[in-house]
């Protein structure tokens, strides 16, 4: 008989978590407490892990319509609320560029997954970048939404993909994200209801106070690493497939091309795909061509 992990609270009361939980049906919720952490994890299926990494600003709660798919396919996916998100606790607000990386690992190792495919978006690519970079026996696959890879040569032509950046460096208490969904980044508008879903955490001190740590402490200084080239002077081994919607603007397959020029300088296995009718969060916009692409290329790469 196989002793209970303590790190691992399987007997999640949903119902009593402020704000409450969005509904989404067939998902376990746990809790796994880690050094410093205790990480909300939802989690669907049976079989070969599949952990899927959220951007900002949203959670778990991204992976709705994905995660049920891609768990239909045989796989067990696991969808973590990373630091200064969702219904994550910390204990420290400091964020620095690895953060959230050590908590990954960690997680990995409470949850005993030796290798898995990953799926990111957006802020969690940076995460899913470092941990396929750093620990390539830990990821088999890997695909990333809605983020160029980290050996792109910078060009100016892209500078109106940062315009986010600077509410985000300087947020303050309170105000609103709500323009983070409107129509410069969705193909299609999101409900109110669903909004209000994402944006639920904020309403939470340490959430809401985890805007400017995470920008500040992770995504300027890697962003700055991939400006220097660092990731151009690296190998990435582990198979990659960089998903944009073709309504992204300025992450075209035109920019692409000239931004990440002769791929195989700098990687084994890297694809590109685009996804019409979708925007930025093309999890919302295409959550059933993201699930097809993923289960596609967890196929084709391995």
């Amino acid at each position: 008989m196989t002793t209970p992990d303590p790190r691992i609270n399987r007997s999640v009361d949903v119902s009593a978590w402020s704000p409450p939980l969005p509904e989404a049906a067939g998902f376990e919720h746990l809790v796994v407490e880690t050094p410093g952490l205790r990480t909300h994890v939802a989690a669907i299926g049976e079989g070969r892990p599949v952990v899927l990494l959220h951007g900002f600003p949203q959670h778990w709660w991204q992976w709705r319509a994905i995660a049920p798919a891609i768990a239909a396919g045989g796989y067990r996916v696991i969808c973590p609320d990373l630091r200064g998100a969702g219904w994550t606790v910390a204990a420290d607000p400091r964020v620095e560029r690895e953060t959230r990386l050590r908590d990954l690992l960690a997680l990995f190792d409470v949850l005993h997954i030796e290798r898995a495919d990953l799926v990111s978006h957006d802020m969690g690519v940076i995460t899913a970048m470092q941990l396929s970079y750093e620990h390539p026996e830990r990821v088999r696959t890997a695909v990333q939404l809605a983020v160029p890879p980290g050996f792109m040569t910078f060009s100016p032509k892209l500078l109106p993909g940062f315009r986010h950046l600077p509410a985000f460096i300087w947020h303050r208490p309170g105000a609103s994200l709500r323009g983070t969904f409107s129509e410069a980044y969705v193909a299609r508008p999101m409900s109110e209801a669903t909004v209000e879903a994402h944006l639920a955490p904020f309403a939470r001190p340490d959430i809401d106070g985890a805007v400017r740590p995470l920008t500040r402490g992770m995504i300027l200084p890697e962003a700055m690493r991939i400006m220097r080239g660092v990731y151009q002077r690296r190998r990435l081994t582990v198979p990659t497939l960089v998903v944009f919607g073709r309504r992204d603007h300025p992450w075209t397959e035109k920019n692409m091309r000239r931004v990440c020029r002769n791929p195989e300088r700098y990687a084994d296995r890297v694809e590109f795909a685009y996804v019409d009718d979708a925007a930025h969060f093309i999890t919302d916009d295409a959550p059933a061509a993201v699930a097809d692409l993923a289960l596609d290329w967890f196929e084709r790469a391995a």
